[in-house]
């Protein structure tokens, strides 16, 4: 299928409009992401529609808290990305065409069966995640526009790193996004992502003006990206640039991929972090991929009641209707 947003330009080169990088590819060649190519001066979606990845999967999973906790969100991905995570947690098909001269597996799933899929299996939202919706944005747009008919919520899950033009795009059929901040430092986008930084801080702010519902997950490496004053600064950012009622997930790394000469995020630095979300005004910090933790649950930011309680993916709500505190009727922030 024939890319959405590029641009010809001599000699048969094209630039890629899909994502901040603007790859500049030659006839022949694919861009950063491995499943873009340039044919004769087209650009095409290597992508559409070979799905390599469906599940039936918690909507905490994603993760996201916000939109109708303990429903189920149907989940699909595509092969590739546009980031090098050294930390990838899911390269096996993230990087398959970057690690695997090019190869591209997946199976024909078409945006009417996906939909078709979702409904029969009881899911209230479809979640373009596992590897980056940006890289198969032409089969999510197309997919999230019948979602949508269906009475469907659609989530990206995002390293943030697309093109203001597919935001635009996508906003009308974008509930909700969680995006990877992997960092508050551009030398560790640089170094482990092959990215940059500020793209991903103004691509949330763009989300958030849209009016789409956003939540930030931090992966806290240890010795890499736990330093506790860039913790505070993004704890900082998130409150004052986003909104104090942004949700921050930080979640604990194991080793995977291209990093395994690194232990596990100890606990003491997960609380470390959780401590600088909360005096940084933000009023829903989370701590994940440590099962049985408190700081799972979410409570009223008025009067401290029990809002949500979660223990892994089991999950009970007391909040009454359109999201209001039991308590004191305070609306938390969310789709409820």
């Amino acid at each position: 299928m024939e890319t959405l947003i590029y641009e010809k330009l001599d000699e048969k080169k094209v630039r890629c409009g899909i994502c901040r990088h603007f790859c500049v590819i030659k006839d022949g060649k694919r861009g950063i992401c491995g499943v873009r190519e340039n044919k004769g001066g087209r650009l095409m979606s290597l992508v559409y529609p070979k799905v390599i990845a469906t599940g039936v999967d918690p909507i905490e999973k994603k993760p996201i808290f916000h939109l109708k906790p303990g429903s189920f969100s149907y989940s699909i991905a595509t092969v590739g990305c546009n980031l090098k995570c050294a930390f990838c947690q899911n390269a096996n098909i993230a990087q398959m065409p970057s690690d695997n001269n090019g190869l591209i597996q997946g199976r024909d799933f078409f945006p009417e069966q996906i939909v078709k899929d979702a409904v029969k299996n009881g899911c209230d939202s479809i979640a373009y995640t596992y590897t980056e919706p940006t890289v198969f944005f032409e089969l999510a747009l197309e997919t999230a526009r019948l979602a949508r008919a269906k009475g469907l919520f659609n989530i990206f899950v995002t390293n943030g790193y697309m093109s203001t033009r597919v935001l635009e795009m996508v906003s009308p059929f974008l509930d909700a996004a969680n995006v990877d901040l992997k960092a508050f430092d551009d030398k560790f986008y640089k170094t482990f992502c092959k990215a940059r930084l500020e793209p991903v801080k103004e691509n949330i702010k763009r989300m958030k003006d849209l009016g789409i519902l956003v939540e930030i997950t931090t992966l806290l490496i240890p010795g890499l990206n736990d330093d506790k004053n860039d913790l505070t600064a993004m704890a900082q950012y998130i409150a004052n640039d986003l909104g104090c009622e942004t949700p921050w997930h930080i979640s604990r790394f194991h080793p995977c991929y291209h990093m395994t000469d690194r232990p596990p995020t100890p606990l003491s630095v997960l609380e470390t972090a959780y401590e600088s979300g909360r005096q940084a005004g933000l009023r829903y910090v989370y701590i994940g991929n440590v099962p049985g933790q408190s700081s799972e649950n979410t409570y009223c930011h008025s009067c401290d009641a029990l809002l949500v309680k979660r223990y892994a993916y089991q999950v009970e709500s007391f909040l009454q209707e359109g999201g209001k505190c039991p308590r004191c009727d305070t609306i938390a922030y969310g789709i409820y």
